[in-house]
């Protein structure tokens, strides 16, 4: 059992996600594809560009007759995007070429038309060029063969163009992992119950359902768990049948926080026990045969953080995409801020400011149990654990939300 520091759990994270496999894979149609990752990399089908393209509207040219300006040439033809022009391009004579065209051969330069004056087929070029200019080379993007999305990679709008470039209409992608979420604590009702005064419905369950989605995996929601050991016991090893298992609530210090006792029992083995954070100390990592598993703190926010920093990597590991860092930026400080020293913290806040200058500030919130504070907010501001003041106009981290 240990409780580790930031940086020593998410590295011991990282390197349990080395080890995971995929749990199979699937061909899909390219409108399925978006968020999935690729098990089989991608390959140019023919060079790309398949002919020398011009990057402008324009003239091709040769460059030679070009070196002294202005230079007179005869317009002899034209060509546009998808068509050709057959002939070859003599010295002293001009092809009007729009962008995206192959350029005629016998040119091997494209002057821009702003840099022209035409009056029917007499050209007057305005400036020198060299050769190659506003030209993209065959196959300057890719060759045959060439391998240009490798595999593991997650499926974008970007991919999705090249994919279908190369005339790839079912992908093939690895399966969706199955993740079971199991809420735990007398105290929760369904979200279609009227609580009584002591109760709360079981938000949690869907939250994370939510993040497993956006993730890349399918959520199997189970029953809530009640404060009773022989059912938890049952509950848990329902949800092993999946490829990852997530707990939420029962792993704090209380008479009835019966999770650890139970895993402990099913003969986990434990990563760490808890984490050096705010929110979401708690934490709870490790796997029981071979299927891995989060007991996540109860309180909303700390169950929202917790997944993002630990659980999402463990989740695309085993859909197959390759590990990704924390994404994080820099941003100036809005307002002073004053905490205590000794835990990393994640704290909810509002991303403002230009392209250029990005201010972030804290929002006000009553700890990890206000679900509200987390909804207005759209990123976290990262505090270090040896930072007690931090003055407005300094530098400070931001991890940014997933959505």
């Amino acid at each position: 059992m240990s409780v580790l520091p930031f940086e020593q759990a998410y590295e011991a994270v990282q390197r349990y996600c080395q080890k995971l496999t995929p749990t199979g894979h699937e061909s899909v149609s390219l409108l399925e594809a978006p968020g999935r990752v690729l098990a089989e990399p991608v390959l140019a089908d023919r060079d790309f560009p398949p002919f020398p393209r011009s990057a402008r509207d324009g003239y091709a040219i040769h460059a030679s007759d070009v070196k002294t300006v202005p230079a007179q040439l005869r317009v002899v033809g034209q060509v546009k995007a998808g068509g050709s022009y057959e002939k070859i391009v003599a010295r002293g004579e001009a092809v009007e070429i729009m962008t995206g065209a192959a350029v005629p051969e016998g040119a091997n330069a494209v002057v821009m038309v702003e840099h022209t004056k035409c009056n029917g087929e007499h050209l007057e070029v305005l400036r020198s060029l060299t050769e190659g200019e506003n030209i993209v080379p065959r196959g300057s993007e890719a060759r045959a063969g060439q391998e240009i999305i490798r595999l593991g990679t997650r499926i974008g709008f970007a991919q999705i163009a090249i994919t279908a470039a190369v005339g790839r209409t079912r992908p093939s992608v690895y399966k969706k992992p199955r993740v079971a979420i199991l809420a735990t604590g007398d105290e929760l009702v369904d979200v279609a119950a009227l609580p009584s005064a002591h109760q709360i419905r079981n938000s949690n369950t869907y939250s994370l359902a939510a993040q497993v989605i956006i993730a890349g995996g399918n959520p199997v929601l189970l029953p809530v768990a009640p404060d009773d050991k022989a059912a938890l016991n049952q509950l848990i090893q329902e949800g092993f049948s999946s490829d990852l298992l997530l707990l939420s609530g029962g792993v704090s210090m209380g008479k009835f926080d019966l999770v650890e006792e139970v895993l402990t029992d099913l003969g986990a083995s434990f990563i760490f026990t808890g984490v050096q954070i705010q929110p979401g100390r708690p934490v709870v990592f490790g796997e029981v045969r071979s299927t891995p598993f989060f007991g996540l703190p109860g309180n909303p926010v700390s169950t929202m953080v917790t997944f993002d920093l630990f659980a999402r990597p463990v989740l695309q590991a085993l859909g197959g995409a390759f590990p990704v860092r924390l994404p994080t930026v820099k941003a100036r400080l809005g307002k002073d801020f004053k905490t205590k020293t000794g835990l990393t913290r994640f704290l909810p806040a509002l991303l403002r400011g230009g392209l250029y200058d990005p201010e972030v500030e804290t929002i006000g919130w009553q700890g990890s149990g206000d679900a509200s504070a987390a909804a207005r907010a759209d990123c976290y501001m990262i505090i270090p654990p040896d930072r007690e003041s931090i003055g407005a106009g300094e530098t400070v981290s931001v991890l940014l939300r997933p959505s």
